[in-house]
């Protein structure tokens, strides 16, 4: 990321996507801003890329979420992630090359879903990467505050990435004031809907735990219409949160003495497809309580994954026998 290339390294194949819901996206409800997106090709290496191109104002020069974005992925180098390769500055256009990635989360499990419903190996593969990913960008203090199937980029061989960082931010300590216009509405948690502003990683996981239960039915579990609506909602199945229940409630500005009042909903009757061990690590991402969330790094290790962390160390083991068995090719296996 030099700025010594010129768009012309770059060769557009065919158009991914415009606006908001394209497979990169590419802009947000806080600063819309032009862009387009394309399935592009690096003319010296072959190499297939993503040109995420963004037309700049004259008067108003690069947007801040596109600073955001560029600043961020260039720190957040990890295999769940999807890497920013090259940023190309011109005078009217910014154009941000990523890795190219087949499509994301949505499209998958709507060609390979039963009515967008995964298997559960699948599912438990996808939410182990998702979690992965999470858990890099909380470690280096960075929410992503926008995840959905959407932003989740997946390839070929099955592995899934996040993408779209437009809506990131570095956060330190204290926790800072941030907008609570953030995450698209079926996503997000309930502190950020009743207009919390001091809000932390919870809210990446909050999001975590609903795309976990669209990939079991193939259908958003919280699919509200406005903030109130989507409250409601929430509260339907996860119960109406009182003072008692949550400390504090009732000082967060949207919040309405005249909530309707719903029990708490057993998720095993609501979600019969996940097993039991599924559904307690679900319950343990969609507590309404933002405190109450585990964390990424905790749920990595809930044993619902136990199957997939052996695997994983069976294949490091395999790997650094190989290594042993062959020290010449020993650098070919740092990066597993």
């Amino acid at each position: 990321m030099d700025g010594k290339r010129h768009p012309s390294s770059f060769q557009q194949l065919e158009k991914l996507g415009e606006g908001t819901y394209a497979t990169y996206p590419c802009t947000d409800f806080l600063s819309p801003r032009p862009c387009k997106v394309f399935k592009g090709r690096n003319r010296q290496t072959g190499e297939l890329v993503a040109l995420k191109e963004i037309h700049l104002d004259s008067e108003e020069g690069t947007p801040s979420t596109a600073i955001r974005e560029i600043s961020l992925m260039k720190e957040l180098k990890h295999e769940n992630i999807v890497a920013l390769h090259d940023v190309i500055h011109t005078e009217n256009k910014l154009m941000l090359v990523f890795e190219f990635l087949d499509g994301d989360l949505k499209k998958y499990m709507d060609t390979h879903g039963d009515r967008g419903a995964l298997k559960p190996q699948q599912i438990k593969s996808f939410m182990y990467q998702l979690l992965r990913g999470i858990d890099f960008c909380h470690q280096n203090r960075v929410l992503h505050r926008d995840l959905k199937p959407q932003n989740l980029l997946i390839n070929s061989k099955g592995q899934l990435k996040l993408g779209d960082f437009g809506l990131a931010r570095a956060f330190g300590i204290p926790v800072n004031t941030f907008s609570n216009e953030v995450v698209t509405l079926w996503y997000r948690a309930p502190d950020v809907l009743l207009g919390s502003r001091t809000y932390n990683t919870s809210i990446d996981i909050w999001s975590a735990g609903c795309i976990m239960a669209e990939m079991y039915t193939g259908r958003p579990l919280f699919p509200g219409t406005a903030n109130e609506d989507q409250l409601t909602r929430i509260f339907r199945i996860m119960g109406t949160p009182t003072e008692r229940t949550w400390p504090g409630i009732t000082q967060l500005p949207e919040y309405k003495p005249t909530f309707s009042l719903y029990a708490t909903q057993d998720l095993r009757q609501i979600l019969p497809q996940i097993d039991p061990t599924g559904i307690d690590l679900l319950q343990r991402m969609l507590q309404l309580r933002p405190e109450l969330r585990l964390s990424a790094h905790e749920a990595l290790k809930h044993p619902w994954f136990n199957d997939i962390m052996i695997q994983h160390r069976q294949q490091q083991q395999a790997l650094q026998a190989q290594a042993r068995s062959y020290p010449s090719t020993q650098g070919s296996y740092e990066s597993f």
